[in-house]
Order: C-alpha cells, then sequence, then structure tokens
C-alpha cells in the first residue's frame, strides 16, 4: 500500500532499524554517560538560573544586584537537601515511577496524579525554557539568527526530539561530549576569573557601565519588607537551577545495575558540579559588573541618556567577554557550546516525561500506547507528545524566557514537597513492623531527613507561589489542575472498562453461548475471493447461511444471478436494493434486523477483501472492505471476519471456480 509502505519508509531512515527487546540490557546507561543524559537540564540551568536572578534584582538599582551571590548560597542550600533526600527516594523506589511513585503509595492515587501532571508539565516547560535560551545565546553569537528565535527553538526541539527515537543510548552518547565540554569551559572561565580577580587584570562586562534605571515602585529607596518580597522573588527564580533533579528518580530504570547506586552518584555529583558553577557565575557577574535587565532600552542608561540599540547578551556570554575579549575563540567557544547545551539540556525531559508518562500509563491514568516501548526501545510516543505540546508552547510565548520562566519550577516543587511528605509516611510505616534496633535507627535518620527537606522545599513552593503566580505561574497551575483532571477521567474510564469485562467468581457465569450463529457472505460479484469466503463460512457449520449482494443501480446482479446459477453454488443469495446507491447502509440494516430477532444469536459476516501485491496498486482500490467492517464491528452480537485474496501471490485455494459450494448441515431458517 502506498502511505503504509512510504510511511514505514520514512520512518525507517530517520529512525533506524528496529532493535530486539534482549538488547534492552545494552541501552542502559553507565554514570559517565548518565549524568549528561539526566543532569543536562540542571547543569544547563547555570546558563539561566543566574540571568533570572540579576534581572529580579535589577529593578531595584544597583545596590540590590550585590545580594545576588547570598540568593546563590540559599539556592545551594537548597539543591544540597532536595539532593539528598532524592538519593533516599532512589534508594527506596528504584522502579522508576520516582516522585509519583512515592506519593501514590504513600498518599494516595489522587496525590499521585497531582504530582504526575505537575511533573509532566514541567518537563514540557523545561524543554521550551532550555531551548529558548539556547536560541538567544544563538542569535548573540550569530546576529543573522536575531529575531528569528521562535522559528529556530522550534526546530532544534524536532531536532531533539529525532535523536531520541533512535533510542536511550544513542542520545546519550550524542549528548556527553558537549555536557563534559560545557563544564570544562564554564569551570575554566570561572578559574581564569577568579585569577585575573587576585591579580587585578579582570576585564569589565560590556553592560558594567550602563546604569540601572530604578522602578518607579522602588523609587523611593527600598523597604524592608519591599526588600524581603524581591530577594524572595529573585530566589524562586533562582530555585529554577532545581529543575531536572528529579529526573534522575524518574530514570533509574535507565542505569547499568547496580541501578540505585549509580544513580545515587550520580545525584551527588550533580548537586556538587551545580553548586560550584551557580555560585562561580553569579560571583564573577558581581566582580565583572554584569547588567541583565529585562526590557535594555527602558532599563539602562548611559551618562543619563537610555540606551539604544544594545542587544543584550545572556549573563555567561558577557562573563566570557570580560574574562577573555569580546570577539575572541573562548568567547564564541562558550557562547556556542552553552547554547548546544542548552538544546541538549532539554534531552534530560525527553528521558524523564516519556519514563513518567509510561508509569502513569500503566497506573491506567494516561492512554495505554504510552507505556509501549518503540523500535528502538525508547518511549517513542511519550516523546511525540512532549514534542508537540513543547513547540505549541514555544510558539504561544514566543520564545520569550522571562515569560515561560515564570510558569517554571511551581510544578518541580509541588511534586518536591509532597514526594517528601509521602516518604516521611513511608518510614512511618516501616517504622512499625522493624524490630532490630540498628534498623529503627536507620529509619528514624532516613525520616529526620525527608521531614527536614519537606520543611525546606514546602518554604521554597509557598515562596514560588506568592512571587510567582500573579506573574504567569497560574498558567502552570491551571495546566496542572486540567491535565489532573484528564487523568482522573481516564482512570476512572479504565476500571469501568475492568469492570464490564472482568469474569465472575464462577468462569462460566460470565459467558453465555449462543443459541444459533448465522452467516452471511458478502459479495459484490463470482469470482475466486467470494468462492474462499463462500467455503470458509460453509466449513463452520453455521446454523444458517446466505449471501448478501447489493443492488445500487449500477452493478450488474442480473449478470450475477447467471453466473451464479451457472456454478450451481448451494448457497442462497439475497438481493438488499440502494435507491441511493450506496452499499454500505443498506448491509448493515440488513445485519443489525437480523441480529435483533433474538438476543442469544449471533451474527458472523464474512468478507473477502483484495489485498495489493505492490504500494502502487493502492491507489487503484477503493477499499470499501475497510469502511464496511468499521461500521460492522459496532454492531452487537455482530463479528466480522475478513477473508484475505493478496494479488500476485500464488493460491492454493480448494474452492475451484466450478466447484459448488455445499450448505452447512443444519439450515435453521
Amino acid at each position: 500500500m502506498l502511505v503504509p509502505a512510504l510511511l514505514s519508509a520514512i520512518k525507517r531512515l530517520v529512525v533506524g532499524r528496529a532493535f530486539a527487546s534482549e538488547r534492552l540490557a545494552r541501552e542502559r546507561l553507565p554514570i559517565r554517560l548518565a549524568l549528561p543524559t539526566f543532569a543536562a537540564d540542571t547543569l544547563s540551568s547555570i546558563a539561566y538560573a543566574p540571568d533570572e536572578i540579576l534581572l529580579t534584582l535589577a529593578v531595584a538599582g544597583a545596590a540590590s544586584v550585590t545580594l545576588s551571590p547570598w540568593v546563590g548560597l540559599a539556592v545551594v542550600a537548597i539543591m544540597t537537601a532536595v539532593v539528598i533526600t532524592n538519593r533516599v527516594i532512589v534508594r527506596e523506589y528504584p522502579s522508576g515511577g520516582g516522585d509519583f511513585e512515592v506519593v501514590e503509595k504513600n498518599l494516595g492515587p489522587a496525590a499521585g496524579r497531582f504530582v504526575g501532571s505537575a511533573l509532566l508539565v514541567d518537563y514540557v516547560l523545561t524543554v521550551a525554557v532550555s531551548i529558548s535560551q539556547a536560541a538567544r545565546y544563538a542569535s548573540g553569537a550569530l546576529p543573522p539568527l536575531h529575531g528569528h528565535e521562535t522559528a529556530l527553538a522550534a526546530g532544534l526541539i524536532v531536532l531533539l526530539a529525532l535523536v531520541n527515537l533512535r533510542g536511550v543510548h544513542t542520545s546519550g552518547a550524542a549528548i556527553a561530549v558537549p555536557v563534559y565540554l560545557f563544564m570544562a569551559l564554564i569551570g575554566l572561565t570561572v578559574l581564569v576569573g577568579a585569577v585575573e580577580a587576585l591579580t587585578g587584570t579582570l576585564g569589565r562586562a560590556p553592560s558594567a557601565d550602563m546604569d540601572l534605571v530604578v522602578s518607579p515602585a522602588f523609587d523611593q529607596g527600598l523597604t524592608a519588607l519591599g526588600a524581603f518580597l524581591l530577594v524572595l522573588r529573585a530566589f524562586s527564580s533562582g530555585c529554577a537551577a532545581l529543575t531536572g533533579v528529579q529526573a534522575i528518580g524518574n530514570g533509574v530504570p535507565s542505569f547499568r545495575a547496580p541501578k540505585a547506586r549509580n544513580a545515587g552518584i550520580t545525584l551527588l555529583l550533580l548537586g556538587a558540579v551545580s553548586s560550584a558553577m551557580l555560585m562561580g557565575v553569579l560571583v564573577l557577574a558581581r566582580l565583572t559588573g554584569v547588567r541583565f535587565v529585562e526590557t535594555p532600552s527602558a532599563q539602562l542608561s548611559l551618562d543619563g541618556a537610555p540606551v539604544t540599540g544594545y542587544q543584550q547578551l545572556p549573563v555567561i556570554g558577557q562573563i566570557a567577554q570580560a574574562v577573555y575579549s569580546p570577539g575572541s575563540f573562548m568567547f564564541y567557544a562558550v557562547t556556542i557550546v552553552t547554547a548546544i547545551v542548552l538544546q541538549l539540556a532539554a534531552n534530560t525531559a525527553f528521558h524523564g516525561f516519556p519514563n513518567l508518562s509510561s508509569a502513569l500509563a500503566r497506573a491506567d491514568n494516561l492512554p495505554h500506547r504510552l507505556r509501549l516501548r518503540g523500535d528502538r526501545l525508547a518511549y517513542s510516543n511519550g516523546i511525540l507528545v512532549l514534542t508537540v505540546l513543547a513547540v505549541a508552547l514555544v510558539v504561544a510565548t514566543d520564545a520569550d524566557v522571562t515569560a515561560l520562566v515564570q510558569m517554571y519550577i511551581v510544578g518541580v516543587f509541588v511534586s518536591f514537597a509532597l514526594s517528601r511528605l509521602g516518604m516521611i509516611r513511608h518510614f512511618t510505616r516501616r517504622l512499625r513492623v522493624e524490630t532490630s534496633s540498628r534498623g529503627r535507627r536507620a529509619i528514624v535518620i532516613d525520616r529526620a531527613v525527608s521531614a527536614i527537606g519537606f520543611v525546606l522545599v514546602l518554604v521554597v513552593l509557598i515562596v514560588v507561589l506568592v512571587t510567582k503566580l500573579a506573574h504567569g505561574a497560574w498558567a502552570a497551575v491551571l495546566a496542572m489542575a486540567v491535565l489532573w483532571l484528564l487523568m482522573t477521567l481516564s482512570h476512572r474510564h479504565y476500571r469501568q472498562v475492568e469492570r464490564e469485562l472482568s469474569l465472575d467468581e464462577d468462569p462460566g457465569s460470565g459467558v453465555a453461548l449462543p443459541s444459533r450463529s448465522h452467516a452471511i457472505v458478502l459479495v459484490s460479484k463470482l469470482d475466486r475471493p467470494t468462492l474462499r469466503a463462500l467455503s470458509v463460512a460453509a466449513s463452520a457449520r453455521h446454523t444458517t447461511l446466505e449471501a448478501l449482494t447489493v443492488d445500487d443501480q449500477e452493478s450488474r446482479v442480473s449478470d450475477l444471478l447467471e453466473h451464479w446459477r451457472d456454478l450451481d453454488v448451494q448457497v442462497p443469495l439475497r438481493i438488499v436494493h440502494s435507491p441511493y446507491r450506496l452499499s454500505v447502509p443498506p448491509i448493515v440494516a440488513h445485519v443489525s434486523a437480523l441480529a435483533r430477532r433474538n438476543p442469544r444469536d449471533v451474527v458472523v459476516v464474512y468478507v473477502p477483501e483484495i489485498l495489493v501485491g505492490h504500494w502502487w496498486e493502492w491507489m487503484l482500490h477503493n477499499h470499501s472492505a475497510r469502511r464496511l467492517r468499521a461500521r460492522l464491528s459496532v454492531l452487537p452480537r455482530v463479528v466480522v471476519s475478513t477473508i484475505p485474496w493478496r494479488l500476485g501471490a500464488a493460491q492454493d485455494d480448494a474452492a475451484a471456480p466450478r466447484a459448488a459450494v455445499v450448505p452447512p448441515a443444519h439450515d435453521g431458517r
């Protein structure tokens, strides 16, 4: 067939040949590949979390910007608490359900669905934020791209989806080199900048000589309450650096054995490296005098005059110019590698989203198609859903990172808070049955760690909601609520189907044998496929057997009747008339009437169908048999049986054109 064959060829070209299930073990990731695969999102957040901290503090003037390192320290403290408690979760729940599994098992299915919806929304935002910031870096390094960030971001998302469709191991190996190069370049930049600062040779950022225009709300100076709220908002924006940490918990099944241990080591590496990079960038931004604002033309001035024609580079780009020099090789290397890693950072979501959606589908909260692996052993349907949602979000927000960040991190801290609460309950239950003093001591320590983590992330969640809800976080909360409702309805549907289809305690009581079976063979003309269908129907020994044709004013019914008599076919032929030249409605009406005669009767409809031998022959047939099957299959107590005849293939058919079809032994008519 043309369309299936063409689609299959394109799929093989893009995705590659299918992998056998036995290859799944080879797709497991060692730590060296797991770190860039699952931690790329958190590591790359160094490219936009400092930007959002400085952008928030800038509205109150240069004095408040000096608080940025202290805000960074607060973020690092929360990062430490999240990493430690996540290691506990990975150890106790290594199956890959992550926060969703913890909450569902300890706080109930409804709470589990809420966490699942929060994480799914956050994964979509992860892709949108990372790719949009990558497009911003790319346009900063390549001026011709300026103004085309949205189209560039959408294209990058599609490209990343294609890489992931080729398999987990393929995508992990593809991003390892850029992520490690990014870590090395940021580390080198921080080290060189520190040496230059100590020797007094550190340069100034291109925006360092510009003045910040204080927002009218802070024109009279910061009050204690205003300063506190501003710092809280900067802190909540900086907590974007924690996104992606939960992906390791969802991706434990993708680690090599011992999975839980390797995942815990990866978490520690992630926390240490990202914390060091965040603090290094913030300190260098402070030393080089970086100014970063939302609207440069309105918030920056030079010698008292508004700045015009200034293209603002992201914070890391400005630091690279100060540490090295504008136009230097290292400046372009840092900028380009950062843009690449931001694109690949979305790879974390392309692993986390399909894994989580598969877990949700296994729990009957999402369509079951999402739990199936594709040809390359990746969850292909989850990857495609994430791609569509992320592209739609980027287009809707015009790839505006600041607008996207306002919707960001709400979902991840909802999952952080509820999962820590679930772990407290988990350890409380274990404590009730543990008898050894050593085991009880370990459980008490783990419960205390989870309790401390719960309090800290709950405080952050409250801060995020208070400071971001009116600035765009409401959209994320609304999306979470809608998704939770859809998952609840899906779960209810699957439960209803299960109840309807399940057997009673006595299996025989739920299966009522039909009293009679009526066979109908659909006939358009008397040929080999029709005779085969008649033979198959006769061999089944139905209660009644008849052939059915439609007189639609265009078919030659008289020729069919003459041919029927000549071959002496021993099956009665019924003719139904179609005054409107439609073949399907009369057939459906006749079959329905026959099925309604007795509620314990079954009607079996045999449909001869021609299968073409070459793809180009697909266009030469009307495929009416498929449309007819679709209509008949929804009728109660009606079974549709397709009798295929493949063109161009040798047919070993017992029904020769001159042979009569023997009617069934018992005819109930």
